[in-house]
């Protein structure tokens, strides 16, 4: 019985946890990254940017009805939401604080100067940055989140994906360059070895650079990325 008590008690101290690493990705028909969303609570999406600024929070109805939130609408949250104070370091004051049970942290005004304001954990994952002195491509985007390592394309590489998401941990993305068809240069080409395609500028009109194979949202190491199209 004792043991029932003890693993029903770590249940109910881990749970939040499990929901603070990244649930979903949005990638727009450009290629580039529109929100990184991590689930804080019980179907309550926190949306960042790759620069690790927050959006907006709020319940995913769709999900707690197992549907795909396609859309990314959220219902406003009811439950607590906490901000920092007047008093708190001038980076972060104002800033949201709690949501449900889950703290945010940000780097203060004496961190280095790539990571003022920005945010330094979501519970219990860590965020990391690249520095000013790093590639002007992705410097003071994010370079890690928890585990999981990230890599964006540099300034040197093609014009239609540097500074694009490169990978996340052992999940590579690659892109069509500018030498490719106007209607998809800088798309999506594949994402952790799938492959997708668009309809060409040569194709008819309302066809033009929607996708042609390849699945808009994909599941790869338990991470969801959606492609706009």
């Amino acid at each position: 019985m004792k043991k029932i008590f003890l693993a029903m008690a770590l249940g109910l101290f881990l749970a939040p946890a499990f929901g603070q690493s990244i649930a979903k990705i949005t990638i727009a028909d450009n290629g580039t990254i529109e929100t990184i969303a991590f689930e804080v609570d019980v179907n309550v999406m926190l949306n960042v940017t790759v620069d690790g600024a927050v959006i907006n929070w709020g319940e995913d109805i769709f999900r707690e009805n197992g549907v795909e939130n396609y859309a990314g609408k959220l219902k406003d949250y009811m439950g607590r939401v906490e901000y920092y104070s007047a008093n708190d370091n001038e980076a972060f004051r104002g800033k949201v604080k709690y949501i449900g049970k889950t703290l945010l942290t940000y780097y203060a005004s004496y961190d280095n100067e790539a990571l003022k304001g920005k945010l330094k954990s979501i519970g219990s994952t860590n965020m990391d940055y690249y520095l000013l002195y790093e590639d002007e491509a992705y410097r003071g985007k994010l370079k890690a989140i928890g585990s999981n390592s990230i890599a964006w394309y540099a300034s040197y590489n093609n014009e239609s994906y540097r500074g694009k998401l490169k990978s996340i941990g052992a999940t590579e993305f690659t892109y069509y360059s500018s030498t490719d068809d106007k209607a998809y240069k800088g798309r999506v080409k594949s994402i952790g070895g799938s492959p997708f395609t668009y309809y060409s500028s040569y194709e008819r009109q309302e066809y033009r650079g929607r996708m042609k194979t390849g699945t808009q949202l994909q599941v790869i190491n338990s991470i969801k990325y959606f492609i706009k199209n």
